[in-house]
């Protein structure tokens, strides 16, 4: 039976990509070697960094405005604490709209003063702060564009007068944006790009070596830009395969095209939550994610009836996050629109049942 894989992440990648990458493994470009086995330094995967670096700036509209791209290990969360030892030297300000952006804050508290120019943590964090301010004699300011547990979404970003520093793990690559109205952003490659194991880091060089602190090699970004984004071992396999789902893109139509396919799934998505009389949308409706659409039943003896029916439709993984509860449809590039119209279709067929 088909799958319909809803995963928050690790989450779906392109069958294209998925053949693709698993031929490699096997033999890679008929040099007779796995891509597995070969060096770091040969040509073959210098050009696939050199390739998928190329693609990021290229994709996102950042060719030759002064940004570097960045594959790098330790997962998004790495960059809670490299952020700040790379940019923060007196205070910094955070928009806190869920856990990661709570997580980043932890970190950064570490080194410096952090201050939160806003926060939504008041009501679980369903809906995104508007209104404040941002001091200009702030290092820079940290948000987060899309929240994958509470499921929200920043529609606009603020005009801020200092370095503007994004977490974009859930959302990178999904939607036409100004991107180059942020100074740096990060990414997980697990949802829109790639396979976990790499971390995507975009940055514009001016905003570097303005702090007094040594910093670690590793922690360094200009090590790391350097380096050519090799300044150690890289994570061979995450690295290709995100370079193959950043060709796909490309193949797509680009951001432009892919954002119209994802408007397309949560209009569907949302349209029923909103119509089904079973069903209750968890976040703020003009703050709600186009990525991450959480929702509870409002009737929990119907729990048993309806997770039957969706495994019985091949749909999986939409149990919410814990401090949620509920369940949660992650709609990233790579998620077929006929997916979201099955798990409509459960939906709409309980409502017949209850």
């Amino acid at each position: 039976m088909k799958k319909h894989n809803f995963s928050a992440g690790p989450s779906i990648l392109p069958q294209e990509v998925l053949l693709k990458a698993s031929t490699a493994i096997v033999d890679y470009n008929d040099s007779g070697l796995s891509l597995l086995e070969i060096s770091h330094r040969s040509k073959d995967f210098v050009d696939i960094m050199e390739k998928a670096r190329a693609l990021v700036l290229e994709l996102l509209g950042l060719e030759g405005k002064g940004y570097k791209a960045l594959f790098l290990q330790g997962g998004a969360s790495s960059q809670f604490l490299m952020i700040a030892m790379n940019l923060l030297e007196k205070r910094a300000g955070y928009l806190n709209t869920g856990s990661w952006s709570t997580k980043a804050i932890k970190e950064a508290e570490k080194l410096d003063d952090i201050y939160e120019v806003a926060s939504s943590a008041n009501a679980n964090f369903n809906y995104i702060p508007k209104g404040y301010d941002i001091p200009e004699d702030y290092d820079y300011f940290h948000c987060t564009s899309n929240n994958t547990i509470f499921g929200t979404q920043l529609k606009e970003f603020p005009n801020s007068p200092v370095p503007m520093v994004c977490d974009m793990s859930s959302d990178i690559f999904s939607r036409v944006i100004d991107y180059s109205q942020f100074d740096l952003i990060y990414a997980g490659a697990q949802k829109n790009m790639g396979p976990a194991g790499t971390t995507l880091v975009v940055i514009k060089e001016d905003i570097l070596g303005k702090v007094s602190r040594n910093i670690p090699s590793i922690m360094d970004y200009k090590k790391h830009i350097g380096a050519g984004s090799m300044f150690n071992t890289p994570p061979v396999f995450a690295v290709y395969t995100s370079m193959l789902t950043l060709e796909w893109l490309k193949e797509q139509g680009g951001i432009a095209a892919i954002e119209k396919e994802n408007e397309k799934k949560a209009r569907l998505m949302y349209s029923e939550i909103d119509l089904n009389p079973l069903f209750k949308g968890f976040a703020s409706k003009e703050d709600r994610s186009d990525m991450n659409a959480t929702f509870t039943l409002q009737n929990e003896n119907l729990k048993e009836t309806f997770e039957a029916m969706l495994k019985e439709a091949g749909i999986s993984a939409v149990n919410g996050h814990r401090s949620v509860g509920g369940y949660r449809a992650s709609m990233y590039n790579a998620l077929p629109l006929d997916s979201v119209k099955a798990l409509v279709e459960v939906m709409s067929e309980l409502e017949t049942k209850a």
